[in-house]
């Protein structure tokens, strides 16, 4: 076997493209620190009572076994929104903190 012999090749240099940046014309915006006055909300409170809670959710309990009533004709309640309703009411008849209806 005849030895080869190795030949080394130059590596062409290239030169790197610098790319050139516009610098940006756009104005640096300067925030105006803002003087936010503080508010003079009234701090809220809760709307209900715990005694009124425990009235809806009672209410609630029964009208999911099917033992919750209507007042007058005495049907079975099914509607959720009912039911709540008829647990607010029997909450303000034992005087629990509960608003005061709506009236249109």
């Amino acid at each position: 076997m005849a030895a080869r012999k190795k030949t080394t090749r130059k590596k062409a240099t290239t030169q790197k493209k610098t790319a050139t940046r516009k610098k940006s014309t756009r104005k640096k915006s300067t925030r105006k620190k803002s003087t936010r006055k503080k508010s003079t909300r009234k701090k809220s409170t809760r709307k209900y009572g715990a005694k009124a809670g425990k009235k809806v959710k009672k209410s609630m309990e029964e009208m999911k076994k099917g033992k919750l009533r209507s007042g007058r004709s005495g049907k079975k309640v099914t509607s959720r929104k009912q039911a709540i309703a008829i647990g607010l009411s029997e909450a303000r008849k034992s005087g629990a903190k509960v608003p005061p209806k709506k009236t249109s």
